[in-house]
Protein backbone atom coordinates (compact mmCIF):
# COMPACT_ATOMS: atom_id res chain seq x y z
CA UNK A 1 0.00 0.00 0.00
CA UNK A 2 1.52 3.43 -1.15
CA UNK A 3 1.91 5.98 1.51
CA UNK A 4 0.92 9.81 1.16
CA UNK A 5 1.61 12.56 4.25
CA UNK A 6 -1.80 14.43 4.62
CA UNK A 7 -0.59 17.80 5.60
CA UNK A 8 -2.61 18.29 8.59
CA UNK A 9 -2.51 17.02 12.21
CA UNK A 10 -6.27 18.05 12.12
CA UNK A 11 -7.52 14.34 13.58
CA UNK A 12 -11.38 15.79 12.18
CA UNK A 13 -9.63 16.07 8.82
CA UNK A 14 -7.63 12.92 8.83
CA UNK A 15 -10.35 10.69 10.11
CA UNK A 16 -12.84 11.68 6.98
CA UNK A 17 -10.10 11.02 4.57
CA UNK A 18 -9.44 7.87 5.74
CA UNK A 19 -13.01 6.87 5.80
CA UNK A 20 -13.25 7.71 2.01
CA UNK A 21 -10.07 5.84 1.38
CA UNK A 22 -11.04 2.97 3.15
CA UNK A 23 -7.20 1.44 3.42
CA UNK A 24 -6.78 1.62 -0.19
CA UNK A 25 -3.69 4.23 0.55
CA UNK A 26 -2.02 4.61 3.92
CA UNK A 27 -2.45 8.29 4.96
CA UNK A 28 0.07 9.46 7.57
CA UNK A 29 -0.27 12.91 9.54
CA UNK A 30 2.99 15.07 9.90
CA UNK A 31 3.16 13.91 13.21
CA UNK A 32 3.60 10.25 12.09
CA UNK A 33 5.39 11.73 9.53
CA UNK A 34 7.80 13.17 11.99
CA UNK A 35 7.65 16.79 10.80
CA UNK A 36 6.90 19.48 13.50
CA UNK A 37 5.98 22.50 11.88
CA UNK A 38 3.41 25.02 11.69
CA UNK A 39 3.02 25.83 7.77
CA UNK A 40 1.59 29.49 7.73
CA UNK A 41 -1.60 30.17 5.41
CA UNK A 42 -1.20 33.77 4.11
CA UNK A 43 -2.28 33.71 0.93
CA UNK A 44 -6.17 35.13 -0.53
CA UNK A 45 -7.50 31.94 -2.17
CA UNK A 46 -7.59 28.32 -0.73
CA UNK A 47 -5.47 27.27 -4.10
CA UNK A 48 -2.68 28.96 -3.10
CA UNK A 49 -2.86 27.66 0.80
CA UNK A 50 -2.92 24.25 -0.68
CA UNK A 51 -0.19 24.83 -2.73
CA UNK A 52 1.63 26.24 -0.22
CA UNK A 53 1.40 23.51 2.54
CA UNK A 54 2.02 20.64 0.41
CA UNK A 55 4.88 22.21 -1.56
CA UNK A 56 6.24 22.84 2.04
CA UNK A 57 5.70 19.36 3.57
CA UNK A 58 7.27 17.93 -0.20
CA UNK A 59 10.32 20.02 0.11
CA UNK A 60 10.88 19.08 3.59
CA UNK A 61 10.19 15.29 3.36
CA UNK A 62 11.05 14.45 -0.47
CA UNK A 63 7.76 12.43 0.32
CA UNK A 64 4.47 12.42 -2.17
CA UNK A 65 1.79 14.47 -0.71
CA UNK A 66 -1.15 16.20 -0.11
CA UNK A 67 -2.67 18.92 1.50
CA UNK A 68 -6.51 20.54 1.75
CA UNK A 69 -7.88 23.92 2.34
CA UNK A 70 -11.23 24.25 3.05
CA UNK A 71 -13.82 27.48 3.00
CA UNK A 72 -17.67 28.33 4.09
CA UNK A 73 -18.60 31.05 1.68
CA UNK A 74 -21.96 32.62 2.24
CA UNK A 75 -23.63 34.74 -0.43
CA UNK A 76 -25.06 37.71 2.14
CA UNK A 77 -21.27 38.31 3.35
CA UNK A 78 -20.09 38.23 -0.35
CA UNK A 79 -17.95 35.02 0.59
CA UNK A 80 -17.07 35.45 3.74
CA UNK A 81 -15.60 34.14 5.84
CA UNK A 82 -13.65 32.05 2.74
CA UNK A 83 -10.32 31.69 3.15
CA UNK A 84 -10.35 32.82 6.81
CA UNK A 85 -12.71 30.42 8.09
CA UNK A 86 -10.45 28.85 10.35
CA UNK A 87 -9.73 32.38 11.43
CA UNK A 88 -12.81 34.22 11.24
CA UNK A 89 -13.03 35.40 14.74
CA UNK A 90 -9.94 36.92 16.56
CA UNK A 91 -10.17 33.88 18.86
CA UNK A 92 -10.00 31.40 16.38
CA UNK A 93 -12.04 29.00 18.03
CA UNK A 94 -14.68 26.87 16.34
CA UNK A 95 -17.28 28.45 18.77
CA UNK A 96 -16.16 31.84 18.32
CA UNK A 97 -16.28 31.59 14.68
CA UNK A 98 -19.46 29.94 14.41
CA UNK A 99 -20.33 33.00 16.59
CA UNK A 100 -19.26 35.48 14.80
CA UNK A 101 -20.59 33.84 11.28
CA UNK A 102 -24.31 34.27 13.11
CA UNK A 103 -23.75 37.46 14.23
CA UNK A 104 -22.70 38.54 11.00
CA UNK A 105 -25.90 37.17 9.16
CA UNK A 106 -28.42 38.26 11.66
CA UNK A 107 -31.47 39.08 9.73
CA UNK A 108 -30.14 38.38 6.58
CA UNK A 109 -33.05 36.50 3.94
CA UNK A 110 -30.43 35.05 1.87
CA UNK A 111 -28.90 32.19 4.04
CA UNK A 112 -27.19 30.44 0.91
CA UNK A 113 -23.26 29.29 1.70
CA UNK A 114 -21.42 26.41 0.04
CA UNK A 115 -18.30 24.38 1.29
CA UNK A 116 -15.26 24.54 -1.26
CA UNK A 117 -12.35 21.89 -0.80
CA UNK A 118 -9.47 22.54 -2.67
CA UNK A 119 -7.04 19.53 -2.54
CA UNK A 120 -3.14 20.00 -3.67
CA UNK A 121 -1.23 16.75 -4.64
CA UNK A 122 2.31 16.73 -5.12
CA UNK A 123 3.56 13.51 -6.85
CA UNK A 124 7.06 13.05 -7.94
CA UNK A 125 7.82 16.64 -7.78
CA UNK A 126 4.26 17.24 -10.03
CA UNK A 127 1.24 19.41 -8.35
CA UNK A 128 -2.49 18.68 -9.08
CA UNK A 129 -5.32 20.50 -7.43
CA UNK A 130 -9.15 19.11 -7.08
CA UNK A 131 -11.77 20.77 -5.97
CA UNK A 132 -14.57 20.09 -3.85
CA UNK A 133 -18.16 21.52 -3.37
CA UNK A 134 -21.42 21.72 -1.17
CA UNK A 135 -23.90 24.04 -1.61
CA UNK A 136 -26.65 24.29 1.28
CA UNK A 137 -27.97 26.97 3.87
CA UNK A 138 -26.75 28.79 6.92
CA UNK A 139 -29.70 28.22 10.06
CA UNK A 140 -29.83 31.24 12.77
CA UNK A 141 -28.83 28.83 15.42
CA UNK A 142 -26.33 25.60 16.28
CA UNK A 143 -27.64 21.86 16.12
CA UNK A 144 -26.05 18.73 16.88
CA UNK A 145 -22.95 17.60 17.97
CA UNK A 146 -20.95 15.83 15.57
CA UNK A 147 -18.84 17.31 13.18
CA UNK A 148 -16.78 20.36 13.65
CA UNK A 149 -16.08 23.86 12.37
CA UNK A 150 -19.13 25.32 11.29
CA UNK A 151 -21.03 22.10 10.32
CA UNK A 152 -23.51 22.75 13.45
CA UNK A 153 -25.28 25.75 11.44
CA UNK A 154 -24.69 24.47 7.76
CA UNK A 155 -27.42 22.21 6.00
CA UNK A 156 -26.44 20.46 2.96
CA UNK A 157 -29.05 21.27 -0.18
CA UNK A 158 -31.26 17.66 -0.07
CA UNK A 159 -31.52 17.51 3.61
CA UNK A 160 -33.36 18.94 6.19
CA UNK A 161 -30.38 18.55 9.00
CA UNK A 162 -26.90 19.94 9.59
CA UNK A 163 -23.59 18.25 9.14
CA UNK A 164 -23.40 17.81 13.09
CA UNK A 165 -26.44 16.33 13.12
CA UNK A 166 -25.19 13.36 11.11
CA UNK A 167 -22.91 10.41 11.34
CA UNK A 168 -19.67 10.46 8.82
CA UNK A 169 -21.25 8.01 6.29
CA UNK A 170 -24.46 10.31 6.04
CA UNK A 171 -21.86 13.83 5.59
CA UNK A 172 -20.44 11.90 3.52
CA UNK A 173 -22.82 11.21 1.14
CA UNK A 174 -23.01 15.51 0.74
CA UNK A 175 -19.46 16.19 1.22
CA UNK A 176 -17.07 18.75 -0.13
CA UNK A 177 -14.24 17.05 1.37
CA UNK A 178 -15.02 13.78 -0.05
CA UNK A 179 -15.70 14.90 -3.29
CA UNK A 180 -12.30 16.56 -3.82
CA UNK A 181 -11.18 13.33 -1.98
CA UNK A 182 -13.32 11.22 -4.69
CA UNK A 183 -11.25 13.21 -7.61
CA UNK A 184 -7.74 12.62 -5.74
CA UNK A 185 -8.50 8.49 -5.73
CA UNK A 186 -9.76 8.81 -9.29
CA UNK A 187 -6.45 10.20 -10.20
CA UNK A 188 -4.16 8.39 -8.11
CA UNK A 189 -5.82 5.20 -10.24
CA UNK A 190 -5.11 6.51 -13.23
CA UNK A 191 -3.31 9.54 -13.01
CA UNK A 192 -4.87 11.64 -15.38
CA UNK A 193 -7.90 14.10 -15.51
CA UNK A 194 -6.38 16.10 -12.64
CA UNK A 195 -5.52 19.85 -13.56
CA UNK A 196 -1.66 20.04 -13.64
CA UNK A 197 -0.61 23.34 -11.79
CA UNK A 198 3.05 24.34 -13.85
Amino acid sequence: MDTLIFATNNEHKVNEVRAVLKGRWDIITLKEAGINKDIPEPHETLEENAREKSMTIYHLSGKNCFSEDTGLETEALHGEPGVRSARYADTGSAADNVAKLLENMKGAGNRKARFRTVISLVLHGLEYQFEGICNGIIIDEKKGHSGFGYDPVFVPDGDTRTFAEMNMDEKNIFSHRKKAMNKLIAFLGKESGADHVN
